[in-house]
């Protein structure tokens, strides 16, 4: 099932690659393993994936353990006390948002003697719900996170609101692609783009994403496509 359900999203993702001009190999998965198993995270690594995404650490942990040589994304709200434990075994976090984070984070950095490599997360929907950033406080936020050498800013990411039709997420997967090419500078060329779920990670490649983060089409779980 997992084999047919990711030959089915790759014919999905170089469709929507080239409706766009763009070459499928531009696109990363991150496959999202929240409330699936070993056996399953098995499987996808034989079929060839290897960027696995979590949003809870203490679910999260296990996994990272047991798999430790696969590329770990967290993409879920981070909470600064747990900076250090994820920083630990995830090559990439797409949700710094606060500046409380970005010292949590400068400071596991520090202690590993290593650069941390991180998206911002922008609130592009408005909704309360979700976490990240407003727009208009990106750029002085970006600003800011110079200072802090022990983290290195490789893009923003972002989640449009959960609707029935994909073609109404369009306008804030356009809205952070505008962001990411009106605040990029040869210091922060923001050249990921990390937006799309199950739902609509087709209209997210088409308005640029560079990762989209997908488990529900993968597993058939109720993972809301993260």
């Amino acid at each position: 099932m997992i084999a047919e359900n990711y030959k089915e999203l790759k014919e999905g993702i170089a469709a929507a690659a080239r409706s766009r001009g763009r070459s499928p190999e531009e696109i990363r998965l991150v496959t999202v393993t929240k409330m699936v198993g070993p056996a399953e995270i098995r499987a996808s690594i034989r079929l060839g994936m290897n960027d696995f995404g979590e949003n809870r650490l203490q679910e999260a942990l296990p996994k990272f353990e047991e798999f430790p040589d696969v590329n770990w994304h967290f993409i879920g709200h981070l909470q600064s006390n747990k900076a250090y434990a994820v920083i630990r075994h995830c090559s990439l976090i797409h949700s710094l948002d606060r500046l409380s984070l970005a010292r949590a984070i400068q400071r596991g950095g520090e202690r590993l003697n290593r650069r941390v490599d991180c998206l911002v997360q922008v609130n592009i929907s408005g909704e309360a719900s979700k976490h990240g950033l407003a727009p208009e406080g990106l750029a002085s936020f970006l600003k800011a996170v110079k200072n802090f050498s022990r983290i290195r800013v490789l893009g923003l990411m972002g989640m449009a609101p959960l609707v029935e039709d994909p073609e109404e997420a369009r306008p804030y997967f356009r809205r952070l692609r505008e962001l990411q090419q009106a605040l990029a500078t040869p210091e922060v060329d923001l050249k990921e783009l990390s937006m799309g779920m199950t739902n609509d990670y087709r209209v997210a490649i088409q308005e640029g994403a560079t990762m989209i983060r997908v488990g529900s089409a993968l597993f058939k779980t109720n993972t809301t496509g993260r």
